[in-house]
């Protein structure tokens, strides 16, 4: 597993220039599917684990679609013109997540939207 290496610079530490990452994934989501990725804890190239269990799960879409994103709960595209709770965040950029959640993703885009996830170790 690629580790996340935070790089000092004169406002404090940020995480750009980051190495590519070796575990990948990629999907097209289908209309209105819940399409799911678990957050494994095990390196699949017999690189680096992350001894703290956390990783940064960088999400990429594909431009101008709409993917919801939640992490242990169903994804849910928003019902109606008012403000409601949800569990569920539209194009999310980066989160920290744990070994063993589960990442769900949907999107309400009639063609569907590619999604690729990259998993980087804190270490």
């Amino acid at each position: 597993m690629t580790p996340f290496l935070l790089t000092k610079d004169i406002g404090g530490y940020n995480g750009f220039g980051l190495s590519f990452s070796d575990t990948k994934y990629s999907a097209t989501i289908a209309q209105s599917t819940d399409t799911s990725l678990t957050i494994g804890g095990a390196s699949p190239m017999g690189g680096m684990t992350a001894s703290s269990g956390k990783y940064i799960a960088i999400i990429n879409y594909e431009p101008g679609s709409q993917v919801w994103v939640a992490v242990n709960e169903t994804a849910a595209v928003p019902a109606g013109a008012s403000f409601a709770s949800t569990g569920s965040e539209m194009n999310p950029s980066a989160r920290m997540v744990s070994a063993g959640d589960v990442v769900h993703f949907i999107s309400p885009d009639s063609g569907g939207a590619a999604v690729s996830v990259l998993i980087y170790a804190v270490l």
